[in-house]
């Protein structure tokens, strides 16, 4: 009994130590748990949690701050014509200068147009505060701000405008000024009419000597040349006059009034027509017929064909007068080789004008214009071939210079349909083109060694290749 007594009184000793352990977890717990409590219910502006409501606090902020500056009125900054720092918060008028001042850091401001500036700050007074929102103009506004954006720039120039255009006027000085000045020196100031009526009238003068007349002549070539110009010589009468020069005595003057007509005549329809009508045709056909110095016929024959090409009515006259015959009588004569190939270029551009003007046609698929038919009229090729043309062109290929015999190789191309015939049976031509194919196509190998792919002496060379292969 006394050991199980003995039992019953240690045993509770023995769990103390265990329920002391409960008790100390419990307080650790509840101690837990209210500092928890006590952190939760701590002021929220200074919480690392919840940030919808720190997002909500910062837009109040923003709102705020947006608001107070829609509200906001800006102070009216007044420029001068110097330059002064701008302070925050001020507005500055439109209109003026700013920059930034590199060396303080600061914004300055000064008129740029002082007058229009001072005009758009009259109605303002100092220390007016300018609202910034802009539903405030009208379209009424708008429009009286243009009106006066108008009307200054109607306005007079500044003062530094206006010393500006002093300064270049005296740079100029009026033509009437001019004028009188040179009045004073014997000089007179003269428009191009003016002139070739002077020297009409100076040529025209019984008192005027030959020299003179030949002078007036030489000048007035020099602004014929002009399609402006030759038109009024047309106008007052003065191409009339040159054209009766041609049956002047001196054969100078005959030169030099061919000359004239020659630049006046060139690739100009108009002046081409009232020289036909005015009877320059039959009077350059004349002087070439007869016998004149050789000066007088090659400006004689320049003035020919400058008005015969691109010309077909002054084409067909030219038939109708003999104009081949005369031009065949002209080559023919000794010492006239270059002439001859002066002739020989005219007819060739005379025959490839006509054949352009058809295949033109052609292609644009008119079969009627005008001038076509005027080209239809000229019979060159016939006329050519009866009055011995054929047989005068291959003579020319003994002329030794290239040029000539570049001339005439292309005229022969373009009469090889026309004497086809009659170049198969010159046994003289044939020898000639042997000739000169062995001259160029040594000379064209010499190109070759040189690195010139494409030289002058090749295309002759071609040239005449050409014309023997349509020979055979």
């Amino acid at each position: 009994m006394a050991g199980t007594q003995m039992s019953l009184t240690t045993a509770p000793q023995g769990l103390l130590p265990s329920r002391m352990a409960l008790w100390g977890m419990l307080l650790g717990l509840l101690m837990v748990s209210c500092f928890t409590f006590c952190r939760s219910h701590q002021n929220l502006e200074f919480a690392l949690t919840n940030p919808e409501k720190s997002t909500t606090k910062e837009t109040e902020r923003k709102t705020k701050a947006k608001e107070e500056l829609d509200t906001e009125v800006l102070e009216v900054f007044h420029p001068t014509h110097e330059w002064q720092a701008l302070q925050p918060g001020q507005a500055v008028p439109a209109g003026s200068h700013v920059r930034l001042n590199l060396q303080t850091g600061a914004r300055e401001v000064k008129l740029q147009y002082g007058d229009k500036i001072q005009n758009n700050l009259k109605e303002s007074k100092k220390g007016k505060r300018l609202d910034i929102n802009t539903n405030a103009y009208t379209s009424q506004d708008l429009k009286s701000a243009l009106a006066k954006l108008k009307k200054g720039a109607e306005m007079e120039s500044s003062e530094e405008d206006q010393a500006r255009q002093a300064e270049v006027k005296q740079l100029f000085r009026p033509i009437e000024e001019l004028k009188k000045d040179f009045a004073e020196l014997n000089v007179v100031i003269e428009t191009d009419m003016q002139i070739m009526v002077r020297l009409i009238n100076k040529f025209n003068s019984s008192s005027s000597s030959l020299e003179e007349k030949i002078a007036a002549l030489f000048d007035l070539e020099y602004y014929v040349h002009q399609m402006d110009n030759a038109q009024d010589l047309l106008s007052f009468g003065g191409l009339q006059v040159v054209i009766n020069a041609l049956n002047s005595t001196e054969p100078l003057v005959k030169e030099y009034a061919a000359f004239v007509l020659g630049a006046a005549f060139s690739s100009n329809p108009k002046v081409q027509v009232e020289a036909i009508e005015g009877g320059a045709l039959q009077k350059l056909l004349i002087i070439l017929a007869t016998k004149q110095p050789l000066a007088t016929k090659k400006k004689v024959l320049f003035a020919l064909c400058s008005l015969l090409r691109h010309f077909p009515y002054a084409q067909q006259q030219f038939l109708k007068l003999g104009g081949l015959q005369v031009l065949r009588t002209l080559v023919q004569e000794k010492g006239t080789e270059v002439l001859a190939v002066r002739v020989v270029t005219l007819l060739y551009d005379l025959i490839t004008e006509k054949m352009f003007a058809e295949e033109e046609a052609e292609l644009t698929r008119e079969t009627s214009p005008e001038k076509l038919q005027q080209y239809r009229q000229v019979h060159l090729l016939p006329g050519l071939r009866e009055q011995g043309w054929c047989a005068i062109t291959a003579s020319l290929l003994a002329l030794p210079e290239h040029d000539a015999r570049e001339k005439v190789l292309q005229t022969l191309g373009a009469l090889l349909a026309t004497c086809q015939d009659h170049y198969r049976q010159d046994t003289q031509l044939s020898r000639m083109l042997a000739s000169l194919q062995a001259e160029y196509q040594a000379l064209a190998a010499l190109e070759l060694q040189d690195g010139e792919e494409e030289g002058y002496f090749q295309e002759l060379l071609g040239s005449i290749d050409s014309l023997l292969q349509g020979l055979r």
